[in-house]
């Protein structure tokens, strides 16, 4: 499939193997988009299912996230899979639900701190011992996901707001900007610190998370923007 439309923008439409997601902003650049995917599908003599058809949708779900013209949120099948998770009583247990929960970590404001006490626990070199901070971790992780935002798409006319935070633990920031004197988020970014970090001062932390944020967040920031 990928072949077939190899080519067409990704404003246009998007493609994973099979499956094939049309976009546009207007009504009208919407249709002339099915119409060119169609044109190369019957190009290539592919049979498609019209049961499979789904036109003009408000909203879509796409790889465990639901899209629309607000913004981009998390799946609530997949969250609940993660809220319904037990407590770990192993390791190999413990790992499944972080690994889970990674997915949807740029949803999650200070990820990476928030989960510490966990990560812990996966190390080799530690023994697996519930903690009290493990429950506490626990229980926040799976509230934040469950209270995520709506992450909101970048405009090329709009300034961003890059709010960046620093602890022992790790660093964190915040991209948004401002719709309607209301700040909304594009997205979040968090990393743990290593013993050699943690021996800086907080200030050097704050300012040695600006060269990641401008490498992660580069085609916000530089392509469509500034801050």
């Amino acid at each position: 499939m990928e072949v077939v439309l190899r080519g067409l923008p990704s404003e246009a439409c998007l493609v994973y193997l099979d499956d094939i997601k049309i976009v546009r902003k207007t009504f009208e650049e919407h249709l002339s988009n099915i119409r060119k995917v169609f044109q190369r599908l019957q190009k290539a003599n592919i049979i498609l299912s019209p049961k499979k058809f789904k036109f003009f949708r408000n909203e879509v779900s796409y790889f465990g996230h639901v899209i629309s013209s607000e913004g981009v949120k998390t799946y609530p099948k997949k969250i609940k899979a993660r809220i319904d998770w037990p407590r770990s009583e192993t390791v190999h247990e413990l790992r499944s639900f972080l690994g889970l929960c990674i997915y949807y970590r740029r949803f999650v404001r200070n990820f990476s701190t928030l989960v510490r006490p966990l990560h812990k626990l996966t190390e080799a070199k530690s023994n697996f011992n519930w903690t009290e901070d493990c429950q506490k971790s626990f229980n926040s992780l799976k509230q934040a996901l469950t209270t995520s935002p709506i992450l909101t798409y970048p405009q090329t006319d709009e300034d961003f707001i890059l709010d960046t935070d620093a602890s022992n633990e790790g660093i964190g920031a915040v991209l948004s900007w401002n719709i309607w004197n209301e700040e909304c988020v594009i997205a979040y970014f968090s990393k743990s610190l290593d013993e050699l970090a943690r021996s800086l001062q907080i200030c050097n932390c704050s300012i040695d998370v600006l060269p990641q944020m401008e490498m992660m967040w580069w085609y916000s920031l530089v392509r469509e923007g500034g801050i």
